[in-house]
């Protein structure tokens, strides 16, 4: 502590980035859960990967709704507090994500032979609802999920920028990104464990393993853990003050004025600051540079570990692991050496663009080795849902999943994606402090709230609908029930495996792009001195 405090570092401050940094740890906590039990809720309520992608990213919506007129209220109210109501929206939304488990009917695993029979009656009616149940019940949670986000980012972020030291601020929210960064990381391995579980925990399932490509965990589990973790980080922002003791000596007067103005001044100053911002073009290429840095994002946090279960052959829960462990790991320390880096070079906002387009190009570099890095797709001859005919050289078919010949490639390739993003997330702290610094001040909370909406807009909320779209367009062998389309059972191998990692690369390229262009512009802009704070 006394070497924080011998660098201009306040308690009070890094306190905040602690707190902050643990409740960001559990929402992303959340959302990484959730998404590594996808392909298990697919199996289980038979939905397909479009189906599966749009849940995941439904939180966006409301949260696109309100994060900028949140932001842009911001200084009315007391930020720590909204914080902390936020935080326990989010706990009161992971309950609910798990009634329909307790609501629906006991999972039954089919047979390879059970898709030969048409079950019609009250089980397929059951399981009919069960489907339409999970699609209302958790489009509620996320939404509810999507309302208690809403603050977290914006109002801590600018809180910690405004009573922070500027030459602290960078590495306060490295600081902040790399501690929550391993909520992902927790998520992934949390799920690896609740997927070992049956997803009837009072009863057994013989006819599975947790190795087998049926099986189905529980998903469930992880929800009530996490649930926990939320409401005890929600609590601390409830003793944190309206406003902070300052590192610097910064005047409060433009808080005052902000505060004093009436709702309809508000009002009126919000168009006006809306289309300011979206008229700095600096502001603009950024942030739309980061929106298609996110979609690859939301691609993998989706999608990897079935990308690894179908490729390679990996059981659900060890792919789980593996994303966990190497992946998510790989991008917080990229984080925080990205976050040093900034503090120790003092990038400007005309270098920050050159250093970010040479290290996410070598990281695209990186990503040319894995189209090649897999194997063809099993041949299965003529096998039909009705089980009238098999055709083939022997007019034989084994019962069960064709075996993965493709294990060998499992490791290298969950290495070279980790790589990969490590060097990409050396560029995260840099380009996020740009967008401080070419905004003025009093605009600060407003363009991180507006950037926030951009990115969900853009990246988040369309982006895992897209990448599932690609992935179901893959599929050669649709599961069916009675004429009902469910999850895909077997994918083309090369199709899947180069529309998956040629979305990412496409994503990058007109990323690197937008920041070419980005640093041309930079060269003729003055930047904002993040040292110097407005003039009254």
């Amino acid at each position: 502590p006394g070497v924080f405090l011998h660098g201009g570092f306040s308690p009070g401050t890094l306190l905040f980035v602690l707190c902050h940094g643990f409740l960001q740890l559990s929402q992303l906590l959340y959302s990484a859960y959730f998404r590594s039990t996808i392909s298990t809720i697919e199996r289980r309520y038979g939905l397909n990967s479009f189906s599966s992608g749009t849940i995941s990213s439904l939180h966006e919506v409301s949260n696109c709704i309100l994060i900028v007129f949140v932001s842009y209220f911001g200084s009315r109210v007391h930020r720590p507090r909204v914080i902390g109501v936020g935080g326990l929206l989010m706990a009161v939304s992971a309950m609910l994500l798990t009634l329909p488990h307790f609501l629906s009917q006991p999972y039954t695993h089919d047979s390879p032979h059970d898709v030969c029979r048409c079950r019609v009656g009250p089980d397929q009616g059951a399981h009919e609802s069960d489907t339409t149940l999970v699609w209302i019940l958790m489009a509620i949670a996320q939404l509810l999920f999507g309302v208690g986000s809403v603050p977290i980012q914006p109002f801590g972020i600018s809180y910690i920028d405004d009573f922070a030291g500027s030459k602290n601020s960078p590495l306060y929210i490295a600081i902040l990104f790399a501690v929550s960064v391993f909520g992902p990381s927790l998520g992934y391995l949390l799920g690896s464990v609740m997927l070992r579980f049956y997803v009837d925990v009072n009863r057994s399932d013989s006819g599975s393993v947790p190795v087998d490509p049926g099986w189905v965990g529980a998903w469930w589990m992880g929800l009530l853990i996490i649930t926990g973790f939320l409401t005890l980080s929600s609590i601390p922002y409830f003793f944190f003050p309206r406003q902070m003791s300052s590192e610097v000596n910064v005047s409060v007067t433009m808080t005052r004025q902000v505060k004093d103005r009436s709702l309809l001044e508000f009002l009126k100053l919000f168009p006006r600051m809306f289309f300011h911002l979206m008229s700095n073009p600096l502001f603009l290429l950024l942030v739309l540079a980061q929106c298609c840095f996110s979609s690859v994002i939301a691609g993998l946090a989706s999608f990897l570990s079935k990308f690894l279960e179908r490729q390679y052959g990996a059981p659900v829960a060890y792919s789980t692991l593996l994303v966990g462990s190497l992946n998510l790991p790989a991008a917080a320390v990229g984080m925080l050496i990205g976050g040093f880096i900034m503090k120790r070079t003092g990038l400007t906002a005309k270098n920050i663009p050159r250093f970010s387009v040479i290290m996410l190009t070598i990281s695209t570099l990186f990503c040319i080795p894995l189209f090649f890095m897999g194997c063809d797709t099993q041949k299965i001859s003529g096998v039909f849902t009705n089980c009238k005919c098999v055709s083939g050289a022997d007019g034989q078919v084994k019962p069960g999943h064709c075996p993965n010949s493709c294990s060998h490639y499992l490791l290298p390739v969950i290495l070279l994606i980790s790589l990969a993003s490590l060097i990409a997330c050396l560029t995260h702290n840099p380009l996020y402090m740009m967008v401080l610094r070419c905004v003025s001040f009093d605009e600060k909370s407003f363009a991180i709230g507006l950037q926030f909406l951009l990115m969900r807009v853009l990246a988040w909320l369309p982006a895992p609908a897209l990448f599932g779209t690609a992935i179901d367009m893959s599929c050669i062998w649709w599961k069916n029930v009675c004429g009902r389309k469910f999850s895909c059972e077997y994918y083309d191998n090369t199709l899947f495996r180069s529309r998956y990692l040629g979305l990412q690369v496409g994503y990058k390229i007109v990323g690197i792009f937008l920041l070419i262009i980005l640093g041309w512009k930079a060269k003729r802009t003055q930047e904002y001195d993040l040292e110097k704070k407005p003039e009254i």
